[in-house]
């Protein structure tokens, strides 16, 4: 068996894996979601405040949690305690601010109860003034779907996966191939839901994940976001503010979720998976910050990617083209989420190369068998040649994200990798 076909055969699916981990809590509390300390409490500070927008853009990259932060806001702002339901009543000012800013007498809650009917109703999903939109796809040819189509996969995958990604999720619905979309119906079906008088919460909630998918549909919902009715309130949950229509994008409040900090994801690995520390210290040093990419490290941490890396390489240095060729056709082999795996094991052991140049062997967290590579590849490569190899590792990752041909992107990967390391020539990503 080759080790490309090795390391397919050791593997579960992501989802599976991810339901494991992430089935031992809840992701609907602010004290649930991973780090963000900083959102969290400059969330919960706008709605005590009355100092809330009434659109939110809540913009963070892949793995650093903006869907769970934003699940755990929708419930915050239902909740019966947090918005002075539970109990006996309390007058102020309204959500929005349109009122004259008024003392709280009750003292701040920076997190919702967890225990009245509304978080209940909230943390399943099923809160009738909590309405959620995310890319669909068409069940059967000439249908126009809508979000409420796929509600009881959406719910179930949230509770597997609340840090997954949008190809995570378009798998989930048996996309294959098919580009997922916010569609014109979708817009028309949000426009009717928030028409409606909100049914148990004083506010109706629009969360909607990845607006980058609505494309120029998205304009019809421009005069419903600049005017809405009242008491209701838009959360866009989305990962590159340059593929978001700009017309939206001026509409809403930005809400910057940063990256987690290392020990975050270390933290979250040992609390969520009981993953041993050294282990999951390496893993979160090569995450990132990105939750996602460390449970996609973790599944694959038997996997031996630096025996593949050796092979990449011998076979590249000694320029054996029948190598290059079957080490080719094995790693096409591997599917889409496995080569950038691939290749992010690839640019942290770059990264830790120049770290041994600079603090030496003993202050690396990697194996044995990972030092000695690094030593290796240090006698072969200066640090401006590994740099150029970084990039041109970046770059195939991108095209790999859009669906690149693999065997072509690798052999062209293979041939820059020996001019640079060669004949010392930096290629153009061109």
């Amino acid at each position: 068996m080759t080790k490309a076909e090795s390391v397919v055969s050791a593997t579960k699916t992501f989802l599976n894996f991810n339901k494991f981990a992430t089935d031992n809590f809840a992701a609907m509390l602010f004290k649930d979601v991973i780090g963000q300390d900083n959102v969290k409490h400059h969330l919960a500070e706008m709605v005590q405040t009355n100092r809330l927008s009434h659109a939110l853009l809540f913009l963070g990259k892949q793995g650093s949690g903006a869907l769970p932060l934003a699940l755990a806001f929708a419930q915050y702002v239902v909740c019966e305690k947090v918005n002075g339901k539970a109990g006996a009543a309390q007058s102020g000012p309204s959500l929005f601010g349109f009122d004259e800013p008024v003392e709280i007498a009750k003292p701040l809650l920076f997190d919702a109860c967890g225990e009245c009917s509304a978080c209940n109703k909230a943390k399943q999903m099923v809160h009738p003034d909590i309405h959620f939109s995310y890319p669909v796809i068409s069940k059967k040819g000439g249908d126009k779907p809508k979000s409420t189509d796929f509600i009881a996969e959406w719910r179930e995958f949230v509770k597997q996966s609340p840090y997954g990604n949008a190809y995570d999720w378009l798998q989930f619905i048996g996309a294959e191939n098919k580009q997922g979309n916010i569609t014109a119906e979708e817009c028309h079906d949000i426009i009717r839901q928030l028409s409606l008088k909100s049914f148990e919460s004083e506010y109706k909630i629009l969360l909607m994940w990845l607006p980058e998918y609505l494309g120029k549909e998205g304009n019809k919902l421009l005069k419903l976001i600049e005017e809405p009715p009242a008491n209701t309130l838009f959360v866009l949950v989305a990962e590159s503010e340059e593929q978001i229509l700009q017309t939206i994008l001026s509409r809403t409040q930005l809400v910057k979720v940063p990256l987690l900090e290392d020990s975050e994801v270390e933290q979250a690995l040992i609390d969520r998976n009981q993953t041993p520390l050294d282990q999951a210290r390496l893993i979160a040093g090569i995450a990132q910050g990105n939750y996602h990419e460390a449970l996609q490290l973790l599944q694959h941490s038997e996997e031996d990617w630096l025996s593949l890396l050796r092979e990449w390489m011998n076979a590249t240095l000694k320029e054996n083209q029948v190598a290059q060729v079957k080490w080719v056709d094995e790693v096409s082999k591997l599917g889409r989420e496995k080569q950038k795996q691939f290749l992010r094991y690839y640019n942290h052991l770059l990264e830790q190369c120049v770290r041994l140049r600079i603090l030496g062997p003993a202050n690396l967290s990697l194996s044995e068998h990972e030092k000695d590579f690094a030593q290796r590849l240090n006698k072969v490569a200066s640090v401006t040649q590994q740099q150029a190899i970084l990039t041109e590792l970046d770059n195939a990752s991108y095209y790999i994200e859009r669906n690149a041909n693999g065997k072509m992107l690798f052999h062209a990967l293979t041939i820059k990798m020996l001019h640079i390391i060669r004949d010392k020539v930096v290629v153009s990503a061109a």
